[in-house]
């Protein structure tokens, strides 16, 4: 992936300092959102001079970029921590829990309902910000950088099978759930819940279905 920052903060206050940008950005997201939210307020919310701003982001995008980076690592890890707990009787429960994650993300998570793994979105559930479909990567869409992750993930820890199969049925399902549960949010704030579960019939479904 190419890098969302001019620089990497390499000692403790500035990883701190830019934690804080990026809470704050969050924050910001939800209260005003995407479009007026300035790089100023994120800079004096987060209690550091403009110039410390601009040493390690580029733009408002490239702050953007970097939480939806923090978005999906957080996701991933929500998801890999609840796996050793979770009766998963086949690789294709694991839909359950990282949509449950997700949802649960959606409504807690500050900024998510807006800015999930980099698509921004001018208000819960769409319509998206142009030119941010490529967000988390630069070059490729996000919804592809997600199902690249999902897979590493259950080759790495679930018996998944192997092939280029299971790379452009992850896609699919990406896609598929992206769309049902903005969807879901955009009929609901806190998320439609027979959607939801509509939403995990049908990925489960059409996973156990073509890879079976």
């Amino acid at each position: 992936m190419t890098s969302t920052l001019r620089r990497r903060p390499a000692q403790r206050r500035s990883v701190e300092r830019v934690e804080r940008m990026l809470d704050e950005c969050a924050l910001l997201l939800d209260e005003v959102g995407y479009e007026a939210m300035t790089t100023k307020e994120v800079a004096r919310r987060a209690e550091v001079p403009i110039g410390t701003f601009y040493q390690f982001f580029h733009d408002k995008q490239g702050l953007v970029r970097a939480l939806a980076r923090r978005n999906l690592e957080a996701f991933l890890s929500r998801v890999i921590d609840r796996i050793p707990q979770a009766d998963l009787g086949h690789w294709t429960d694991l839909v359950d829990l990282a949509i449950d994650e997700f949802v649960a993300m959606k409504r807690t998570t500050p900024g998510f309902g807006v800015l999930d793994f980099g698509e921004v979105l001018l208000a819960p559930g769409g319509p998206a910000v142009g030119g941010s479909k490529m967000a988390l990567d630069g070059t490729q869409e996000n919804n592809m950088v997600v199902a690249d992750r999902l897979r590493a993930l259950t080759l790495e820890l679930l018996d998944a099978p192997v092939g280029p199969g299971l790379d452009r049925a992850l896609l699919v399902a990406v896609e598929a759930t992206d769309a049902v549960l903005k969807l879901a949010f955009r009929l609901d704030r806190c998320g439609d819940a027979l959607l939801i579960a509509e939403c995990k019939h049908l990925v489960r479904r059409y996973l156990s279905d073509h890879l079976a």
